[in-house]
C-alpha cells in the first residue's frame, strides 16, 4: 500500500528513482511522483501508473544526486494529479512523501488555517509538511528539530522522507506504524518502504524502528534519534532477497510465476524444519515457546484476507492434532470489540507482509494483556516478526502479485508443521499417526506440481466461465476455508462477484441464487464429510446449476453428477487444501486474463494494506 523510494549519493538519483517505483507497483497505486533537487526542488506528480510519470518528466530537468519518489494509493482524497505525492511546503523549499494515515489532520489542518495557510489538495500529507514548515519557520529551530516536534504532535501512522532545498546534503526519514527500509550503500543511501528497490545497489539495510527518525547525509553518515530525542544505534541486516525473485522469469504475469512457485515455496517453508526420514518436525522459531503452546487453554488466530482463510484451516488443524480451542478472528475487528484475552492464551498472527496495520494492533492489544504471540510472515524484519515473543517465516520469497497464492500454501504449511510438532509433544497424536502425516505433507511438493499440470484443462474451463457474472464456492470442513479463498481470488482479479460458503449452508439461504446461470464450484475430495458433499451437489444439479467440482483422482460418484470435474491426487484429509486451492488460483487467473483484467494489479487494492 503506497511506495516510498528516495536516494541520496554520488548517482542520479532519477533512474534508481524510478526503477524503484516500478519495483514497487506491485504494492497497488492510483499516481506517482519524483521530487529532485539539483540546486532547486523540482516536482512532478501524476495520476496513473508510473508509466505516465516517465512520459510527463520526458523534456523536464530530471538532473541531481537526491531525490524522493512515491506511488500514491488514495485514503485521504480522490486520486488525481494534485494528490500524488510528493506535496510542497508552503515556500515550495520542502517536499515529502508519506505512507499511512494522520488521523488529527482535520485539526492541524484548521490550526493552520487560521494562521493563514491555504492547500492545494485534499490530502493529511499536505498538512503535515505545512506543519513542520511552520515550526520551523516560528520556532526557528532546524529541519530535524522541526520534523521531530511535528511528530510528536501528530497522532496515526506514517513512514516519511522529507528533501529540503536549504539542506540538499541530507535526507530526513521516519516511521511509525509504517514499514521503512534504508540501504546502506558505499557512499549513498537509499530509502524504501521494501527491500525490492534496494537490492540492486546493496544488500545491507537498517529497519526503522517505531517514532525513530533518520538523518541520511551525503558524507555516508546515519544517525538515527526517536522523537523523544534518544540517540539509537543503527542494526544493519544482511538481505537474503535474490534478484532473480523479482523478475517475471519468462512468465506473463508474476501470479502465474508465483502459482507455479508452489512446489517449491511449500519445499521451502518446510525446509530445515520436517525430516520425514528420522521422523523430526522442529520449528527453530518457537522452540523457547514451545512449552505454551502445550500447555495453552486456548489459541486465538489473529489475520486479514487470504491469512485469515489460511488461519481457518489452522483452526481445524490445531483442533484435530493438539485438542486445543482454537478462534480465528479478522484482525480489523479483534480489537475493536473489547476482547477477553488471558495471560495463557496464544496468539497467532498471521500475514504475508508482517506490516498488515490491523493485524499489528491486534497483537499490540493481546501483547498488552499479556498473551504470548507467535508470528508467521514471510518478510524478514517486518514489523509482526519483530512484535513477535517467536514465530516462523514461511520463506515463500517475494511474492509480487496482489493476489496472494504462494503466500497462502505457505502460511498453511506452516500451521501444519506447528500443529504437527505441538501435538506430538502433548502426546494428542499417535506415533504411527504422526508417521503418517509427516510422510505425506512430504510428498505434498510432487502432487503440487502434479495438479499444476491441470493448467490446460482449466484454462479450457475457464473459456466458458469468463463472461459470468456470479459464482459459488462450496466446500466442507478443511475445504471450507479453500472454498473462500477461491472465491476472493476470483473476486480480486477478474472482478466476478463470488461468495464462498460452508456446503451444509446452502441450503439456508445461497440455495435461492442457483438457476442454470449459476456456476457452483465444489470442492468434493473423498475425505471427510463426502457423502453429504454428493447430496449438496444432488441439491445443485436439481436447480440446474453448473457444478464444477474438484474431486480425488479416480472418483465416479462426483463425475457422474458434476458437468465439469477437475481431478487432484489423493492425500490425507488435512492436506487436502494445499492441493484443492491451485485449481482454483489457475481458474481465477485464466478468467482474468480473458477478462482483460490486470492481473498482477488489480484495481482499488494495495498488497501489503499498511492502514487501518
Amino acid at each position: 500500500m503506497c511506495g516510498i523510494v528516495a536516494y541520496i549519493g554520488p548517482r542520479e538519483a532519477y533512474p534508481i528513482l524510478i526503477k524503484g517505483l516500478h519495483r514497487l507497483e506491485y504494492r497497488g497505486y492510483d499516481s506517482a511522483g519524483v521530487a529532485l533537487l539539483n540546486g532547486k526542488l523540482h516536482l512532478y506528480k501524476t495520476h496513473g501508473k508510473v508509466s505516465e510519470l516517465e512520459k510527463l518528466v520526458a523534456d523536464k530537468d530530471i538532473s541531481g544526486n537526491i531525490g524522493i519518489a512515491h506511488t500514491r494509493w488514495a485514503t485521504h482524497g480522490e486520486p488525481n494529479d494534485i494528490n500524488a505525492h510528493p506535496h510542497y511546503s508552503p515556500s515550495k523549499k520542502l517536499a515529502i512523501i508519506h505512507n499511512g494515515i494522520i488521523e488529527n489532520y482535520a485539526t492541524l489542518k484548521s490550526e493552520l488555517i487560521n494562521r493563514g495557510y491555504t492547500f492545494e489538495s485534499n490530502t493529511d500529507t499536505e498538512v503535515l509538511i505545512h506543519l513542520i514548515e511552520d515550526i520551523q519557520v516560528n520556532e526557528k529551530v532546524n529541519l530535524f528539530e522541526a520534523v521531530q516536534i511535528a511528530l510528536n504532535q501528530v497522532i496515526g501512522a506514517y513512514a516519511i522522507v522529507i528533501i529540503s532545498q536549504d539542506y540538499p546534503d541530507m535526507l530526513i526519514a521516519a516511521k511509525k506504524g509504517s514499514p521503512l527500509v534504508i540501504g546502506v550503500g558505499e557512499g549513498e543511501f537509499l530509502v524504501a518502504s521494501d527491500a525490492t528497490p534496494i537490492i540492486d545497489y546493496t544488500k545491507n539495510v537498517v529497519y526503522l524502528e517505531e517514532e525513530e527518525i533518520a538523518i541520511l547525509t551525503r558524507n555516508g553518515e546515519l544517525k538515527i534519534k526517536t522523537i523523544k530525542n534518544k540517540d539509537k544505534t543503527p542494526y544493519v541486516h544482511k538481505l537474503e532477497m535474490q534478484l532473480s525473485t523479482l523478475e517475471k522469469s519468462g512468465y506473463d504475469h508474476f501470479m502465474l510465476k508465483e502459482i507455479y512457485e508452489q512446489p517449491r515455496s511449500i519445499r521451502d517453508s518446510m525446509r530445515g524444519r520436517l525430516n520425514a526420514q528420522k521422523g523430526i518436525v522442529s520449528l527453530g522459531g518457537i522452540i523457547d515457546y514451545e512449552m505454551k503452546l502445550i500447555n495453552a487453554k486456548r489459541i486465538i488466530i489473529v489475520a486479514c484476507g487470504t491469512s485469515w482463510h489460511a488461519g481457518l484451516v489452522g483452526e481445524y488443524l490445531f483442533e484435530e492434532l493438539t485438542r486445543i480451542p482454537v478462534e480465528v478472528e479478522y484482525a480489523s475487528e479483534f480489537r475493536y470489540r473489547n476482547p477477553i484475552i488471558y495471560e495463557d492464551d496464544v496468539v497467532i498472527a498471521i500475514s504475508q507482509s508482517g506490516e498488515t496495520a490491523d493485524t499489528l494492533a491486534a497483537i499490540k492489544l493481546a501483547k498488552s494483556k499479556g498473551a504470548t504471540i507467535i508470528g508467521i510472515c514471510n518478510v524478514v524484519g517486518s514489523s509482526i516478526a519483530r512484535e513477535s515473543h517467536a514465530g516462523s517465516y514461511t520463506h515463500a520469497g517475494p511474492e509480487i502479485g496482489v493476489a496472494s497464492t504462494k503466500a497462502f500454501t505457505a502460511q498453511i504449511t506452516i500451521l501444519t508443521l506447528m500443529a504437527l510438532s505441538i501435538g506430538s509433544k502433548k502426546g494428542t497424536i499417535s506415533t504411527s499417526k504422526f508417521y503418517q502425516y509427516i510422510n505425506e505433507i512430504d510428498s505434498i511438493p510432487e502432487k503440487v506440481e502434479k495438479t499444476l499440470k491441470l493448467s490446460k484443462q482449466i484454462e479450457i474451463l475457464a473459456k466458458e466461465f469468463k463472461d459470468v457474472r456470479n459464482f459459488l464456492y462450496l466446500g466442507r470442513g478443511y475445504n471450507f476455508p479453500v472454498a473462500l479463498e477461491g472465491a476472493l481470488k476470483l473476486k480480486e482479479i477478474s472482478y466476478i462477484h463470488a461468495e464462498g460458503y460452508p456446503a451444509a449452508e446452502m441450503k439456508h439461504g445461497p440455495i435461492a441464487l442457483i438457476d442454470k446461470e449459476m456456476p457452483v464450484v465444489i470442492i468434493a475430495t473423498n475425505k471427510g464429510s463426502y457423502e453429504k458433499v454428493i447430496s449438496n451437489i444432488e441439491e445443485v444439479k436439481a436447480r440446474k446449476g453448473k457444478i464444477i467440482a474438484i474431486v480425488t483422482e479416480g472418483d465416479v460418484a462426483v463425475k457422474n453428477l458434476a458437468d465439469y470435474i477437475i481431478e487432484i491426487p489423493e492425500t490425507i484429509e488435512m492436506l487436502v487444501p494445499l492441493l484443492a486451492t491451485i485449481p482454483l488460483q489457475l481458474l481465477s487467473y485464466y478468467i482474468a486474463v480473458m477478462r482483460g483484467c490486470d492481473v498482477d494489479m488489480p484495481r482499488n487494492l494495495a498488497k501489503s494494506v499498511t492502514v487501518e
